[in-house]
């Protein structure tokens, strides 16, 4: 399991035989569910309370989402304050460039961020805890991307911070990508007053 803008912290696998990689960014989890197939098909287990709380998992996802994007679409980085979401991501069909930015004031790894790639062939998830901002770029012709989330959506809690805020410096895989006009009018991570973000939480990282 590759990741970009940081590395990985520890790796662990759970008692069934799902396996985990623990970055180092406090919190994220990227994870790789055990597969069973043939030339007939596959079956995995997608989440399993028990399972995933070997690696540190253990919010109380009360809502799920599925989105569908075409090509080089860009969404994010979204983030909502009150009402934070912790999120397990992951693509169903097509790939995703999928990140998470820290910006957890107090965090020691504040502004900085983590990229995976998610496919429908990897089944990859991506665990990312309250106060992270979230954004995905569309690599593959289209992708379904699936969610679960800890908290429910809340349109006038939401907030944008540009995808392409040099104080972070994402390294995106598309130069021109399709992107939403409240996306790009999204603002620089330092134009958020401390008191509008995320403070953090160290009992939320992961142990």
């Amino acid at each position: 399991m590759e990741v970009q803008g940081t590395t990985i912290a520890e790796r662990r696998t759970s008692s069934q035989g799902t396996e985990a990689a623990l970055l180092s960014l406090p919190g994220l989890v990227l994870i790789q569910p055990k597969s069973f197939g043939d030339e007939r098909g596959f079956f995995l287990e997608t989440y399993h309370r028990d399972r995933y709380a070997e690696f540190g998992i253990t919010a109380d996802f009360v809502q799920d989402n599925l989105s569908f994007s075409a090509h080089g679409v860009q969404r994010g980085l979204h983030f909502q304050a009150p009402g934070a979401q912790a999120k397990l991501v992951s693509v169903v069909t097509g790939a995703v460039f999928d990140v998470a930015v820290d910006i957890r004031v107090g965090s020691p790894t504040f502004g900085r961020w983590a990229a995976v790639h998610l496919t429908g062939e990897n089944h990859r998830q991506f665990f990312i805890p309250r106060g992270f901002a979230h954004g995905f770029c569309v690599i593959s012709e289209t992708a379904h991307f699936s969610y679960k989330c800890d908290a429910y959506y809340a349109p006038a809690q939401e907030h944008v911070i540009h995808f392409q805020d040099p104080d972070i410096g994402i390294v995106w895989p598309m130069a021109l990508p399709k992107v939403s006009a409240k996306d790009a009018a999204g603002l620089r991570l330092r134009d958020f007053s401390t008191e509008r973000l995320p403070q953090y939480l160290e009992r939320e990282a992961w142990s």
